[in-house]
Parts: C-alpha cells; structure tokens; sequence
C-alpha cells in the first residue's frame, strides 16, 4: 500500500509541475502565461481563418511604409503615446505583435502584458523571418 501511495505522490507531484509549466506565479497565485512565441507559418494560418485577431506592427511609420503585413495597425513602440493607442485595442481578443527581427515586439508584448492582455503572440524573429518565409506583405 505504501508503494501505490508513493507512485501516486509522484504522479501528482508530476502532473502539478506540469501544468505550472505554461504559467507563472504573481503574488502567490498561479496565471496563465499571456506572452507565446509564434512562428510565422502558424501566425499566418490564424490571420487567415480568425476574425478576431488584433494585429499590431509596433516599428515606426517608416518602416510600415516600406512593407507590412495585411490589416496590420501601426502602433509604434517608441511613441510616447504607446499605451494610450494599445488600450483601445480589445483586451478579450487576441493581439498578435511584430517588429523587424524580434526586439521590440518582445518589449511590446511585456506592456500589452502588464496592461491585462491575456493572450498575446510575438512573431518569432519579426518582419525579417516572415519575409525569408517567403509569406506576403504589403507596401
């Protein structure tokens, strides 16, 4: 009997870790993670199929002129009114962020994040791994 208790022990203690892999603790309370990396194939696939998707090129307006993808908004990281613009997005949808390479739509998703965001996804590798993908933008 002792064994079966310290099999099933290990086996809660197992399942527990688990699950606490994908969260985080804040003030002793377990959230979910709001911040997923993305790579660009699987971002593009929900750009195509979900309505409800929130998409936000965070570089300057420069560099959107230059190319972006489809529908995105232009909310740069580095104005001063950043999070004045990000809280009219809808903090029940998904918001999909991106940079050139991966940096500042890192920094992006931190705010989104400490905004109350609850499901935010940063392309992998930004604009530049979208491109080399071979997956459209626009200009």
């Amino acid at each position: 009997m002792k064994k079966y208790c310290s099999i099933l022990f290990a086996m809660l203690i197992t399942l527990v870790s688990l699950s606490c892999d994908n969260a985080q603790k804040t003030n002793n309370h377990i959230v979910p993670k709001a911040i997923h990396s993305i790579a660009p194939k699987a971002m593009y696939d929900v750009l195509i199929s979900d309505s409800n998707a929130q998409l936000v090129d965070v570089r300057t307006q420069d560099e959107y002129a230059v190319s972006h993808l489809k529908d995105a908004q232009n909310i740069c990281i580095t104005d001063n009114d950043f999070k004045q613009k990000v809280v009219k997005l809808d903090k029940d949808k998904p918001v999909y962020v991106y940079c050139e390479k991966g940096g500042r739509s890192a920094q992006a998703a931190k705010i989104l994040k400490k905004l109350g965001f609850t499901q935010i996804f940063d392309l992998q590798g930004g604009i530049t791994n979208w491109e080399a993908q071979q997956l459209e933008t626009q200009q």
